[in-house]
């Protein structure tokens, strides 16, 4: 979900409605495009030394990491609460101009928390599923890695804090830590932590003002 500061017009939408579906509709229509159309760069160095198979993307917004999957050879069901964001998303594969990529992905709407896909994978992906509106992030967390397939990867990437210059935070938001959510994981044995790391990054407000922001990562392998 949300890869860029929260702003005001975020707090208010989620104030005028705490239906999470009704939030990210409204989020979604506001304009054309919300994300950039690139994937995310931690999902990238992460994943680009992985085989190909089977790839769950929860959150998939306009469809960046699942287009950027399924370009690599990788089999890929992305999952939005977004309506809007999943037509989007379809259309992004279309447009890749790459052959096989639109018939490697498929589209499925959820509401995670309350439902959920079905089926094992590869991989399942869960970048910044950090919401200003209702979202059972334990729940969805524990279900991702009940979908990974022995051998496979979870990997999940959060905010750590607000970007530096946000002195002014526009809702409450809990940022988890990396022992924190490891704790809250509590995978059994046969699980493996590949990356623990948190990583600092530039971020500039929509004024332009330069900064930095902190993200977490958090890759598993499951054992075969």
């Amino acid at each position: 979900m949300s890869t860029t500061p929260a702003t005001s017009a975020d707090h208010d939408a989620a104030a005028h409605s705490a239906d999470p579906t009704v939030f990210w509709e409204e989020r979604y229509q506001v304009s054309d495009r919300i994300w950039s159309g690139r994937p995310n760069p931690l999902l990238v160095r992460e994943v680009e030394g992985l085989e190909p198979g089977t790839a769950l993307d929860l959150g998939c917004g306009e469809g960046a990491d699942a287009v950027w999957l399924a370009a690599r050879g990788w089999r890929v069901t992305g999952v939005d609460i977004s309506a809007t964001a999943l037509r989007r998303a379809a259309l992004h594969a279309e447009e890749a101009g790459e052959a096989g990529v639109a018939e490697r992905l498929s589209w499925e709407r959820h509401e995670l928390g309350k439902t959920f896909p079905e089926g094992r994978y590869d991989l399942v992906n869960a970048q910044f599923l950090q919401s200003p509106v209702a979202l059972d992030q334990d729940r969805v967390l524990s279900l991702a890695a009940e979908a990974v397939a022995p051998g496979g990867t979870l990997l999940v990437v959060m905010h750590g804090a607000w970007p530096s210059w946000q002195h002014e935070h526009p809702f409450h938001a809990e940022f988890p830590t990396l022992d924190g959510l490891l704790e809250r994981l509590a995978l059994p044995e046969g699980w493996r932590v590949e990356t623990l790391e948190a990583v600092e990054r530039p971020c500039s407000s929509p004024e332009g003002v330069p900064g930095t922001r902190v993200d977490n990562v958090w890759r598993f392998s499951r054992a075969v």
